[in-house]
């Protein structure tokens, strides 16, 4: 069975085999000649050696032990999860770079630390998003279905209530089917297929779902775009980020209001503009209203659960682009998506 030496055993043997080797030198020097000052001066050069030799073995013993309780130290501390752990990188030694590779090391844990933190603290986040968006619709529910219950209604009371209830599982619906999304997106179970399309298909694909709302509330949608755009992209999700900033101007713009779209193609990037005259968005929002679950509290009477624009900011940036947004209040809104002319590795 193989055994690893310790340090003090190789100590042990370095200083038997240093022994050894000088007694045959002397052994040798003694065999060869009877001069006294020969042999003297090999008895006093081999003592020196001797002395250099231990000196040596003492001094590398006291870097290896100084070397490895510096290196214990640092490896307790990160074991330990100490925040600021000392690492010795300014000199030029073993130690030096054994440091430079725990720090690395070091560096990885900590980020790997710090994304599942914030992974944990994203889906507790989600969770208690969820729980709330989910409570109103379900508390409706089970009111709707006790008065059912418990009251004989009128055929017509109960039709009232029956479409009460329609609405409130087909807000469960979508909320359900918007969390698939989001999360398929943000796990990576769904990648964007991106390849040269003309954008004004895609446009047209994004404007079928709010033609029927837009007609209801008699309002006007233009667009210029050139049929010859063409543009890497994801036609179905880049319709389904298009349409749901369409969407969201159907809802918040009064009846005959006006909503535009207009494209035009750029040396590095395509502009789309969806524009309307609705009630507008106060600057200090602007970021707000791309978090999941977000609303403002003037809009609540608006159906809605606010997962539109984050589904939107997600789909585009997946693709290498981004949105602006500039908005005046009681004038409306005008939402900018850029998307790269080339193709994002």
């Amino acid at each position: 069975m193989k055994k690893n030496l310790s340090t003090n055993g190789i100590y042990i043997g370095v200083c038997a085999a240093f022994l050894v080797l000088t007694v045959c030198f002397h052994i040798i020097v003694f065999y060869h000649t009877e001069n006294p000052i020969i042999r003297g001066t090999a008895i006093v050069f081999s003592l020196l050696v001797l002395l250099l030799g231990i000196i040596l073995i003492l001094l590398l013993k006291g870097k290896l032990v100084a070397f490895s309780d510096s290196l214990n130290a640092c490896i307790d501390d990160i074991v330990n999860g100490k925040e600021d752990v000392a690492f010795d990188l300014e000199s030029e030694t073993l130690t030096g770079k054994f440091n430079y590779k725990l720090q690395r090391l070091y560096e990885i844990m900590q980020n790997g630390k710090r994304q599942v933190q914030e992974e944990k603290q994203s889906i507790q986040e989600m969770v208690s998003d969820i729980s709330h968006q989910v409570k109103t619709p379900i508390t409706n529910l089970k009111m709707y279905n006790s008065t059912l219950l418990e009251r004989h209604l009128m055929p017509e009371k109960a039709w009232e209530f029956h479409k009460l209830m329609e609405s409130q599982i087909d807000k469960l619906d979508f909320l359900m089917q918007a969390m698939v999304k989001m999360s398929r997106l943000e796990t990576g179970v769904i990648t964007l297929s991106v390849s040269p399309a003309p954008i004004y298909d895609t446009i047209g694909l994004a404007l079928s779902g709010i033609e029927r709302t837009a007609e209801q509330k008699n309002m006007e949608v233009n667009v210029e775009c050139d049929s010859a755009i063409i543009v890497p992209h994801d036609k179905k999700w880049t319709a389904e980020a298009l349409f749901n900033i369409l969407d969201n101007a159907v809802k918040y713009t009064p009846s005959v209001g006006k909503i535009s779209v207009t494209v035009e193609c750029w040396e590095m990037t395509t502009r789309i503009d969806i524009s309307d005259t609705g009630r507008g968005i106060p600057e200090q929002h602007y970021a707000q209203i791309f978090k999941r679950f977000y609303r403002e509290d003037e809009v609540h009477d608006i159906s809605g659960v606010g997962v539109g624009l984050y589904l939107c900011r997600e789909i585009i940036s997946k693709q290498g682009g981004y949105i602006q947004i500039k908005s005046e209040i009681g004038k409306g809104s005008t939402f900018s998506v850029f998307l790269p002319n080339e193709r994002q590795l």
